[in-house]
């Protein structure tokens, strides 16, 4: 767990003009010219220990003036600068050019180019700390030395180490011809007249003495190295998406390009890929993150969503833990390599969600649907029923029917679902809810949960489980209308706290029980205007938190910004129910404001009105790439279309909703069970549909199995 889980502030801020270069488990935070700062959050990262905290390049003895920051593959960057002019001249001619590879590790390529008529005689240093913090010492700003360091160096190799209770991290740093010393690598250069000079630089992690190997070796083109063969697989084997609109195909390409970066690998099973939750802080496991993104994303790689299934039930709890808070059948909130991790927990995993069980059981419903490896989702079916057999015996503590969290120690979060702050759940008038406290969509999970586990058993002929899920599902639905339904307000409870009192907020989680269709059908649209109402709706999305709650903060993390993939989910919710053109406007909103931000969705932005300012208002330390806003833009995508799938009895359903401005749009090799099929949408709406699997059939309206409930009128 750590301290890290239980921060109450904000996270420390690399600066708005940081790079931040990702690749499985490792990842760079630095300067926009290049340099890694010391005292500041900047460093190489990998397995959650900062492997260096300090690089500075300097060209006799001079700081390189940046230029530009050219961001070519997620892993990659080039750093172009100009050095300062040399004595007797007053222009600069010396161009200095860092081209940095991350994967395990990271390469450095060094350039420079005389643009002059002169030789140049240069010295270059490249200044390096490593001060082996955990990931959430430098995120929350404490970090201190601890343990004993030591430092080696020889001909081209300097090396750091730290041992600290019984475990050693350390750092080699190897370049041929530099000349090593404590603290420093230089280099002595002469660049003929329009000529260049160049060398590398190979900077690898050690875990207990022992080198991992690095990701780019010198000795094989950067293009067959494992993370350029695996960017390319990912864009070459998946689905592609041709739009008329180029801001809108830009935020696509760049939400794939996000979502296969921010995928991880087990390893202990190589060959499964993960989604981690987001850079640069959270390139880990987590339950409730990847999960969801699983579920966004799963049209655009079913193995991802497969393979996060599967890790996450290899971690599924089997003992009571209340430090870590494991419990029987709990699937966990984060799994964390780091030092501090480990020895806060007793190991490196966190149970301490609500929501998570309950949503990696609508995964395994939704893997069903979608026909992705039968056998393999069969597989799962224990995890599954283990998982609810906790949703029935923990997560319900006081057999009143719903999931309520209350954290076991002082040590775990406060607030367990997706609102996690320690603030995050409050009442209309802003007094914070007391536990246990039953979130409002964290019981439409469990309803969605009980569905996919009735799909299931259907799917695997057994008649009589599908009947039984079905009823609790029912009687689930029954319970939370009477309860959390708040007639006099006209909207739902957004939780009950420890006394069963209604916490009568008006926040966005009543969204997220459209979309499990939890919500009674006489009750939607007053849920549905109230979501798009003033108050809600900020132009660029739903807001977490009305404006009209004592709570409200458009700065705030939970009580009031605007999360993509939380707006996502409300429209998906308001189609589920027939609202087509409310969810048209959110999903235009949320692409609008990926449009603003480059093409790509932050984790947050803050909630001001869209009339109010012309350009939506960054939250200053929201995660990007994130892994749920990445999985947005796809999933506002297929909302648009009004696609579903359902494999088992044969039916994919397209009832396409695009807004005019984004044209025609066409999708190639999109995976259904063993099929790639291909959309085109035409500009008046017409719809073509090639490659289906035998036995499917294509339909106008949602398939009626145990998982989706019957259309409701909007």
């Amino acid at each position: 767990m750590g301290a890290g889980w239980t921060f109450a502030g904000e996270a420390t801020q690399g600066g708005g003009d940081s790079v931040t270069l990702i690749e499985g488990s490792s990842f760079c935070l630095s300067e926009r010219g290049g340099d890694l700062a010391p005292g500041t959050p900047h460093g190489l990262f990998h397995r959650d220990t900062r492997i260096l905290s300090g690089w500075q390049l300097r060209l006799d003895d001079e700081e390189v003036d940046a230029l530009s920051v050219i961001a070519e593959e997620p892993y990659e960057a080039l750093f172009l600068g100009r050095a300062r002019p040399r004595p007797g001249h007053s222009e600069a001619t010396v161009l200095v050019e860092r081209r940095r590879y991350v994967g395990a590790g990271m390469r450095e390529d060094l350039v420079l180019r005389n643009l002059g008529n002169e030789a140049a005689a240069c010295v270059l240093t490249l200044r390096v700390e490593a001060d082996f913090a955990d990931l959430f010492e430098v995120k929350e700003g404490r970090v201190k030395p601890r343990g004993q360091y030591g430092v080696d160096y020889g001909d081209g190799v300097l090396a750091l180490t730290r041992t600290w209770r019984g475990e050693s991290r350390g750092v080699r740093i190897a370049a041929e011809d530099a000349i090593c010393s404590p603290g420093r690598l230089t280099f002595r250069a002469v660049v003929p007249p329009r000529g260049t000079w160049r060398t590398s630089v190979l900077v690898t992690p050690v875990i207990d003495g022992v080198e991992t190997p690095t990701s780019f070796p010198l000795e094989r083109p950067v293009e067959q190295a494992g993370p350029s063969v695996r960017s390319t697989e990912w864009r070459e084997t998946g689905p592609r998406v041709k739009v008329g609109d180029e801001s809108l195909a830009l935020t696509l390409r760049r939400s794939c390009q996000d979502l296969g970066a921010l995928r991880i690998f087990d390893p202990e099973r190589p060959d499964t890929p993960v989604v981690a939750a987001g850079a640069p802080w959270f390139m880990a496991l987590f339950g409730r993150d990847s999960l969801l993104t699983a579920l966004m994303a799963l049209p655009l790689d079913p193995q991802l969503a497969l393979g996060t299934a599967q890790t996450l039930a290899r971690y599924q709890g089997v003992k009571t833990d209340p430090v870590t808070e494991e419990e029987p059948g709990k699937i966990p909130h984060e799994l964390r390599f780091g030092v501090e991790a480990s020895l806060a927990l007793g190991g490196t995993v966190y149970y301490g969600t609500v929501d998570a069980t309950p949503l990696f059981v609508m995964l395994l419903g939704e893997l069903c649907r979608w026909g992705v490896d039968p056998d393999a989702v069969r597989e799962l079916l224990p995890h599954a029923d283990r998982a609810l057999e906790w949703v029935e015996r923990y997560g319900d503590r006081d057999g009143d029917g719903f999931v309520e969290y209350r954290r076991s120690t002082d040590r775990g979060l406060a607030n367990q679902g997706w609102k996690d702050s320690w603030d995050g759940v409050n009442s209309a008038d802003g007094r914070l809810a007391e536990p246990p406290i039953a979130l409002a969509e964290v019981q439409g999970y469990v309803y969605a949960a009980y569905r996919a586990r009735a799909l299931l058993a259907e799917h695997t002929g057994d008649p009589s489980g599908a009947e039984k899920w079905h009823e609790r599902a029912r009687l689930l639905k029954e319970r939370f209308n009477e309860r959390f339904w708040l007639p006099e307000r006209g909207w739902y409870a957004e939780a009950l706290d420890g006394g069963k009192r209604p916490v009568d907020a008006l926040a966005s989680n009543m969204g997220h029980c459209l979309w499990t269709g939890i919500v009674d059908a006489d009750k939607a649209p007053a849920v549905a205007e109230l979501l798009l109402s003033p108050q809600m709706f900020s132009g660029w999305g739903v807001r977490t938190l009305a404006t009209t709650m004592a709570a409200y903060n458009p700065m705030s993390y939970h009580n009031g910004s605007v999360w993509p993939h939380d707006s996502g989910i409300v429209a998906a919710g308001l189609r589920r129910y027939g609202f087509t053109a409310h969810a048209r406007r959110v999903a235009e909103a949320v692409l609008d404001a990926a449009a603003a931000f480059g093409g790509r969705l932050p984790e947050l932005l803050c909630g001001f009105d869209r009339t109010e300012y012309a350009q939506p208002v960054p939250y200053p330390a929201a995660c990007s790439p994130q892994a749920w806003a990445s999985a947005t833009p796809l999933h506002l995508l297929r909302v648009l279309l009004g696609a579903e799938v359902c494999v088992p009895h044969g039916v994919l359903r397209l009832d396409p909703a695009l807004p005019a401005r984004y044209g025609a749009l066409r999708l190639t090799d999109v995976p259904v069970g063993a099929a790639r099929v291909g959309v085109t949408v035409a500009r008046d709406g017409g719809v073509r549909v090639t490659g289906l699997p035998s036995g499917m059939r294509l339909s106008e309206t949602p398939c009626a199995c145990p998982a989706v409930d019957p259309p409701h009128p909007g």
